[in-house]
């Protein structure tokens, strides 16, 4: 996401860092630049003008010209523009009832996505110990309850139903039973409506009147552009929207709707989609993404990441086999599984700092991930035996794994010769600790 303005505003402050000293023509060079980087990726004009014109104030009003490290001052104003345009530091939470349950209702526009977001919303909040219930009021689209009735047996979460005739009363019934049943989220999936449409958004209001949403969440299809942005403004007029979510993120290089909607609406965004899988979900974080879109990655999500999905004490084993050169080809497809979990290759680089430029040189699309298929392949075609001993991996015992792995055999030599040079390096930075000359953690002197 963000890939076109990244790339723009990247360039425009690695051209500013390269001069000695700021001077007002650069200083109005890097606004101008700036300008038609966000305009580019679809930002509102009024959004665009504000933005720009608290930049050049502050950078003027900082003494930022002339100075050594104009340059780097410049990129921090901008940086805090930035998170102030996306609605302040850090995550807005949602709201928790304080008698249970907590009731979430989900509005926005037809195809936006909000029936997959259920689905993602309940998986995030069971993850945290909470005990959700899904509510199937789309009772207009076609095959809408069964998709959700569909999430809700892959995560094992119970579906309510509601009568075409009867959705805001039934939906009032439902939450009454929920806390009975032990349940303490109620999240409801209502239809999908035009915000122009006076009798479906009078439908919504009864909807909200019955229901009393600790949580009403707009959810707007990130590519949406300039007309989500609209929508989302109408349907602030008509209903006490306490937040946004925003969907298809990972689909959308400009993200003017992402980067705009906050400042037009006043509303907060507090959670974004970043893949179709059932974990695609995530808090929205301004300053996290405001270091994205510069370029200066995102290592407190990478983190949180990690946590989710890698087993700290297995990953500290591993660790020291491999400073040891005991770590095997089991080891190997170990960490490829968790690496996986995490999501694709591509967006974790550009979550490290510096590291964007390399992951722009991956291979396009699902190469990447596909290359790290066929290595997985390759190792899932071995023996428990040949994992363990890659000596034993002779000439017939290659053209086997090729065979089975959908490989050659110059790949599986290939394969083999780079996990040997990864061994032998290793080995010699464990020398390294264990003699005093380089710290590493976990690894005795």
């Amino acid at each position: 996401m963000f890939e076109q303005l990244s790339d723009r505003l990247t360039a425009t402050f690695a051209r500013l860092q390269g001069r000695p000293r700021v001077t007002e023509a650069d200083l109005d060079e890097a606004v101008r630049d700036v300008r038609v980087a966000l305009l580019e990726a679809d930002v509102n004009f009024k959004v665009v003008r504000q933005l720009v014109a608290t930049v050049r104030e502050r950078a003027l009003g900082e003494r930022v010209l002339e100075s050594i490290s104009g340059a780097q001052q410049v990129v921090k104003i901008v940086h805090d523009a930035l998170v102030q345009m996306l609605g302040g530091g850090s995550a807005t939470p949602l709201a928790r009832a304080e008698r249970p349950p907590t009731v979430i209702l989900l509005v926005g526009l037809q195809g936006s996505g909000k029936t997959t977001t259920a689905g993602k919303l309940a998986n995030l909040l069971r993850k945290q110990g909470r005990r959700p219930l899904l509510v199937a009021a789309d009772v207009y689209r076609p095959a809408a309850v069964d998709q959700l009735q569909a999430l809700g047996k892959q995560l094992g979460l119970p579906v309510a139903t509601v009568r075409a005739e009867a959705v805001a009363d039934d939906i009032g019934t439902v939450i009454a039973a929920a806390s009975a049943d032990g349940r303490d989220v109620v999240i409801v999936d209502s239809a999908g409506r035009l915000h122009i449409d006076d009798a479906m958004m009078a439908e919504l209001e009864a909807v909200v009147t019955s229901a009393r949403p600790h949580e009403t969440l707009l959810v707007v299809d990130a590519m949406g552009g300039q007309d989500a942005v609209d929508a989302a403004a109408a349907f602030k007029a008509r209903l006490p929207l306490t937040g946004l979510v925003l969907t298809k993120m990972d689909s959308d290089a400009r993200g003017g709707a992402a980067l705009s909607i906050r400042a037009v609406t006043g509303v907060p965004v507090k959670l974004m989609g970043t893949s179709e899988k059932l974990d695609g979900i995530e808090l929205f974080h301004p300053d996290r993404l405001a270091q994205r879109i510069l370029g200066m990655g995102d290592i407190l999500t990478l983190v949180e990441r990690a946590q989710e999905h890698v087993d700290v004490k297995e990953a500290e084993a591993q660790a020291r086999r491999l400073l040891e050169a005991r770590f095997t080809f089991e080891d190997f497809y170990g960490q490829l599984q968790q690496i996986k979990k995490m999501g694709p290759i591509g967006d974790l680089l550009k979550m490290m700092p510096g590291m964007g430029q390399l992951a722009k040189q991956l291979p396009a699309g699902d190469k990447a991930e596909k290359d790290l298929g066929r290595i997985e392949a390759i190792i899932a075609s071995m023996t428990r035996a040949e994992r363990a001993d890659p000596a034993l991996l002779n000439g017939s015992r290659r053209k086997r794994i090729a065979a089975g792995s959908g490989t050659t055999v110059s790949e599986i030599n290939h394969f083999l010769k780079q996990f040997a040079e990864m061994q032998k390096l290793m080995k010699q930075v464990g020398g390294m600790a264990k003699a005093g000359r380089l710290r590493l953690p976990g690894v005795p002197r």
